[in-house]
């Protein structure tokens, strides 16, 4: 009689997929559901007597971003703690946990873009930039003071942004890009932040801190790029989001911030050109004349009245009860037109034009493989390494 063959089971280490799972702050329900199983079926495989098949088990290694054969270890795997996490008290009307765990994976992608970067310019025998000293400050400096010293140490001289023509002023957020970027600090691009009211990230290291940004309008991009940079300055990582409940000191934090953006966007001495002050705070001002001061400036119609209401320009009254419903239902419903059809661009917008360089150096020198640059880039198909080279233009 012939002997009945015994299925092998794999070797799953059922501590090591506990934490996983813990590791990005999942609760077992929520992580049932991304790996499309039953709750209870997740809570078998994590204490017995059941395992998940190879499917099963490399589907969780997708929701927990993880590799598959790490759970085949026989103990849980020494992992490098993320470093630069963001005070998410910054983040007014955080998510819970569950939705965090989203967060938790850009933050993570994001890190190994400064870490990828770090050992780019190391195989390359370059330093990476760092920024002078002079540009950081503390929320007891004055707003108007650090925002006018950061332009000059950034080379963003208000005349460039002044002399934009009309159908250049969308670009102007790619201006401010790529004159962080030359300074060190690497800019980039996640759609995925807007689905958690997010509007941008920073990541405060030395060097090469990181700014992460999402969908917005461009005006709305140029204010929160300002507002992350204003967070390098502080030196303090965070995430921001819609105005909400946050703690005094988050609070604190976010108001100067905000100020700094204002401030480094619109100088008063710039907008005086303008628009003369009155003597008291106007009532009002007409949406007409807010638009074209506002694309004067290549900022957000939101951005120029809160500068003017700074300012003394306008009633603060005007903004908070009647403008500023407005602003905030505009924003909600803004989409933007989607993805470029252009690997080149996509991919280049996404990590930016620093860390794109990087990769594209060491990939001509043949210090990395067309397997590492494709890795680098965060692209599944390496012919689409062709089409980043042919859109990047230093």
């Amino acid at each position: 009689m012939a002997a009945t063959k015994t299925r092998q089971k794999m070797p799953i280490n059922r501590d090591v997929l506990k934490w996983a799972r813990e590791r990005v702050g999942l609760s077992q329900d929520a992580a049932a559901e991304g790996a499309g199983v039953q709750p209870d079926q997740l809570r078998e495989w994590e204490t017995g007597p059941k395992i998940p098949t190879v499917r099963q088990a490399r589907k969780l290694a997708q929701v927990y971003d993880r590799p598959f054969l790490e759970f085949l270890s026989s103990k849980r795997p020494k992992v490098k703690p993320l470093e630069l996490v963001p005070d998410f008290r910054m983040h007014r009307e955080a998510e819970p946990p569950e939705e965090r765990y989203e967060l938790l994976l850009i933050q993570s992608e994001t890190e190994e873009i400064r870490l990828n970067a770090l050992d780019l310019f190391e195989m390359l025998g370059e330093q990476p930039p760092v920024l002078p000293d002079e540009i950081y400050a503390s929320t007891k400096d004055d707003v108007e003071v650090v925002a006018a010293r950061a332009r000059t140490l950034l080379q963003l001289p208000i005349e460039e942004q002044l002399a934009l023509k009309a159908s250049e002023k969308d670009r102007f957020a790619n201006m401010q890009r790529r004159k962080f970027e030359e300074a060190g600090i690497i800019v980039a691009k996640h759609s995925g932040l807007i689905h958690f009211k997010a509007r941008g990230l920073c990541f405060y290291a030395t060097p090469l801190p990181v700014i992460v940004f999402s969908n917005e309008a461009p005006g709305a991009q140029a204010f929160t790029l300002a507002h992350e940079l204003a967070h390098v300055i502080l030196r303090v990582s965070g995430i921001s989001g819609v105005p909400g409940a946050a703690s005094s000191s988050a609070k604190k934090t976010e108001d100067w911030c905000n100020a700094f953006a204002s401030a480094f966007l619109i100088p008063s001495h710039a907008l005086a050109r303008f628009v003369p002050k009155p003597g008291s705070p106007l009532d009002r001002i007409e949406d007409n004349r807010l638009s074209e001061l506002a694309k004067t400036f290549a900022v957000s119609r939101h951005a120029m009245l809160i500068r003017l209401v700074k300012l003394g320009y306008i009633k603060a009254s005007f903004y908070w009860n009647i403008k500023r419903p407005q602003f905030l239902e505009e924003e909600a419903e803004y989409r933007s037109f989607g993805r470029s059809k252009y690997y080149g661009s996509r991919y280049r917008t996404a990590r930016g034009d620093l860390y794109t360089g990087l990769v594209l150096e060491a990939w001509a020198n043949g210090m990395i493989t067309n397997h590492n640059a494709a890795e680098f880039m965060g692209i599944k198909n390496i012919t689409h390494l062709d089409a980043i080279r042919d859109q990047f233009r230093p």
